[in-house]
């Protein structure tokens, strides 16, 4: 490199150098205490009792870590009210009875199971604030002398006090619970034993307190003492007796117990489902009672082919449950209804029976006004779920206005006759179990129902004096229209039913429309509600 390209970079370096603008430190950026700090404020005391004193036992750690996250007390005073609103077993009373027995139950324990330590804090406090009064309890407030039963080895001993509650079913813990609280200190302070070892107040003394295995010399105290002979004789010793049932009995105690309310509820709450859809269609319809209330239908259909069958006594049978919550626009529970839907074939029937669908239908009064439902829906076998949100507006029926009911496009219309009129999908006289989907094979009727509501009578014939038109179009183009027979019509005054099959065995497949066309000679007033299908091959 040449002496004239050295000092040219040199020069260049020494102007970048002495240049380059230095970024100074104040001494206040370099003190960190005095940045800014995020300092999260404290809960205030009556928040923190609340969690960590009155609903510790049964709050679940996804609801302790959403209340730790609140930022306001208007906030934690909602989610408080939301917490008991979850529990409540009759949202619909003023008062909260899970709510006003859980405070009894406290009040229970700080009376009844104080040792020197508040009575909240102890065992038999904390299971009895979490699961309330025992089915069965069996108490020995002295201990002394016990004659142990069979499946504990049998023999004499002297325990310490101790008590036994029974439970015939705990949500979330199963059935015949039974929990064995030992005080072997002799302070009234009773803690939950490990196993029924725990009670023998002889245990650590030789000789004594033996066993009758112990005594025949089919096994050593020692043994017994240190885990390996367990609790006496293994062959009579009672599942739940052993260690890994005991364990998984104290593990599941400690759980918050399961909200009264049944899990499709909770998820009817939250408005979160698993991973696992389960497709459902939801249809509403509307049928006038009286002049302040409209009965309802709730139709819920599910395709057969996405439900699991399972074996039930020699027949396949899918089973769904099903839970709704209607609301006012208040938020204000007006109605919730729950059932099971239990879909039956043999198996031969089995191939058949799942290209067909599994229907539910709920009649409920509400008046005129707007509402919101939701409706859950869980695959018993599988676990597959469903939830739909739908608004909804309840009309209201003018007398003075020909009006009609909602149009339903039916799967199966039946004339009940002097059947009696009830059980679900039944209308007037009429069973009409609605397709909800609106897709019919080739060959399947299509059933056509609707009321009509304030319609003229002619006073000399007695019949309606309405002229009443069934038009089936398809892409806009009339295919063709049929005049309504009154001379069956067995209703009268304000009400008529129309009811009518409408044979699919020359339509081709292809989306169709069903009007039906309303006249009333009396008042002049015209109607034409109106309906989509679709036909399949």
């Amino acid at each position: 490199m040449s002496y004239q390209k050295l000092a040219l970079r040199l020069a260049l370096i020494s102007t970048l150098f002495f240049n380059a603008s230095p970024r100074v430190l104040t001494q206040d950026q370099q003190d960190p205490s005095n940045k800014p700090r995020n300092v999260k404020p404290e809960l205030k005391k009556a928040y923190k009792d609340w969690l960590d004193k009155d609903v510790t036992y049964i709050i679940t750690d996804e609801e302790r870590k959403a209340f730790k996250k609140l930022a306001t007390d208007d906030e934690r005073e909602r989610f408080i009210e939301e917490f008991w609103r979850r529990r409540d077993p009759d949202p619909d009373t003023d008062e909260n009875e899970f709510k006003e027995e859980y405070y009894e139950r406290i009040a229970y324990a700080n009376e009844h199971f104080a040792s020197g330590i508040p009575g909240w804090k102890t065992d038999r406090g904390r299971i009895w604030i979490m699961y309330g009064k025992p089915h069965e309890r069996e108490t020995h407030p002295m201990g002394g002398s016990y004659e142990r039963p069979s499946w504990e080895g049998g023999g004499s001993t002297t325990t310490y006090p101790f008590e036994i509650w029974f439970y015939r079913y705990l949500p979330g813990v199963g059935s015949g619970i039974e929990i064995e609280f030992v005080d072997p200190t002799g302070s009234g302070e009773y803690r939950i034993a490990r196993n029924p070892n725990e009670k023998d107040a002889l245990l650590m003394v030789p000789g004594a307190g033996l066993t009758l295995s112990e005594q025949l010399g089919l096994s050593t105290k020692a043994d017994r003492v240190a885990g390996i002979g367990g609790i006496g004789n293994a062959n009579y010793q009672r599942e739940q007796d052993s260690p890994f049932s005991r364990l998984q009995l104290l593990a599941d105690l400690n759980r918050p117990p399961q909200v009264k309310f049944n899990d499709l509820a909770t998820a009817v709450n939250t408005g979160v489902v698993e991973e696992n859809p389960l497709n459902f269609d939801l249809r509403i319809d509307f049928f006038r009672q009286s002049d302040e209330r409209v009965i309802t239908a709730f139709t819920i259909q599910a395709e057969n082919k996405d439900l699991v069958f399972s074996d039930s006594g020699g027949l396949q049978q899918a089973r769904i449950n099903i839970f709704a919550r209607i609301t006012s626009v208040a938020g204000r529970r007006v109605g919730i209804f729950e059932d099971p839907v239990i879909t039956t074939a043999t198996a031969q029937e089995l191939t058949e029976a799942r290209d067909k669908k599994s229907a539910y239908q709920k009649a409920v009064p509400l008046a005129p006004g707007t509402y919101k439902v939701d409706v859950i829906v869980r695959d018993v076998t599988s676990g597959a779920t469903g939830l739909k949100q739908l608004g909804f507006t309840v009309p209201k029926y003018d007398q003075e206005k020909l009006s009609t009911s909602t149009l339903i496009l039916a799967a199966k219309l039946e004339s009940l006759a002097d059947q009696p009129a009830v059980g679900q999908f039944v209308i007037g006289t009429t069973k009409v179990i609605p397709n909800v989907a609106g897709v019919y094979k080739r060959g399947q009727p299509v059933g056509v129902y609707l009321q009509v509501y304030n319609a003229g009578i002619d006073q000399t014939t007695l019949r309606p004096s309405v002229d009443v038109e069934y038009a089936l179009s398809k892409d806009g183009k009339e295919l063709g229209k049929q005049a309504e027979d009154w001379r069956g019509m067995s209703d009268s005054g304000q009400r008529l039913t129309l009811a009518r099959l409408i044979d699919t065995r020359n339509l081709g497949p292809g989306d169709y429309e069903v009007a039906i066309r309303i006249r009333d000679r009396v008042s002049g007033q015209s109607l034409s509600p109106s309906q989509k299908f679709t036909v399949t091959q």
